[in-house]
């Protein structure tokens, strides 16, 4: 039986649809095994330069929508669909959400910079983004700080590394800044001796570098002392609390008089006084 010539022809068609259709099925399944492959082979390489998890998981994602997208476009054009007007229009739509995600993409590149420059890790007591605290978490988007009132405060990463960060655990120790005001009769080198003696007996403060005890300025109510004790960040409010308490067991037990503005009143006659 002879079939009609229109039949001939859409059975010629369905034939050539699906082996074109057997075809793109049998190059995805290809395709995606060696996406895999290629993005397992990556991010070994990348973790071999020890580089954080966190990136080497987002480079894996990139890396595999990247090559989805190229061999779907492949397969489209294996269909004989038009790829260049295809590539147009996913350039289109990526402008678009650009544009529309502009703070998101922001945020996402400068986690990527964190993660890789590190200025800081989780568990650091930094300032960063106006916000002081400790590090829980950096994320891709933002970073987690834990505020010394524990107020868990969330800052977007380009806000982080478009701003000053100060990191206090980065270095061995850090500098804790009081004074201590003396009355006009205090001799200052005795006092500054008895506070010296009284410091390195405070629990935390180091020995190397030593305590720095100086004449900082005089006032009218007598001379003031800088008192700067280091120690570990870890332990900087109870080396600040411990100071202080010191500052004024010592000279309470020295008998020092309280601090007093001293002024003097000239009459008209030319006589001062007090």
């Amino acid at each position: 039986m002879t079939l009609p010539p229109w039949t001939q022809v859409l059975v010629a068609q369905l034939t050539t649809f699906g082996l074109k259709l057997l075809g793109a099925i049998v190059v995805w399944i290809i395709g995606r095994r060696l996406i895999a492959l290629a993005v397992r082979l990556t991010m070994a390489a990348v973790r071999r330069q020890g580089i954080d998890e966190t990136l080497v998981s987002y480079i894996g994602s990139a890396l595999a929508i990247l090559l989805d997208v190229v061999l779907v476009v492949a397969i489209l054009g294996f269909f004989g669909v038009e790829t260049t007007t295809f590539a147009a229009l996913l350039a289109g739509i990526g402008i678009a959400i650009g544009t529309a995600w502009g703070g998101i993409l922001s945020n996402l590149a400068a986690g990527v910079f964190l993660v890789g420059l590190r200025p800081f890790r989780v568990g650091h007591f930094v300032t960063a983004g106006g916000i002081t605290g400790t590090v829980v978490e950096i994320g891709l988007l933002a970073t987690v700080i834990n505020t010394p009132d524990n107020i868990r405060t969330i800052v977007g990463n380009s806000k982080i590394l478009a701003d000053t960060i100060q990191n206090f655990s980065a270095n061995p120790y850090r500098r804790v800044d009081l004074v201590a005001q003396l009355h006009h009769s205090v001799d200052p080198a005795a006092a500054i001796e008895l506070l010296r003696q009284r410091l390195v007996r405070i629990p935390n403060v180091a020995t190397e570098p030593a305590p720095q005890l100086e004449i900082l300025e005089f006032t009218p109510a007598g001379p003031r002392l800088a008192v700067r004790p280091f120690c570990h960040n870890d332990a900087y409010w109870q080396v600040y609390f411990d100071t202080n308490r010191a500052i004024r067991e010592t000279f309470s037990s020295a008998g020092y008089p309280v601090p007093e503005q001293l002024v003097s009143v000239r009459s008209a006659t030319g006589t001062a006084s007090p």
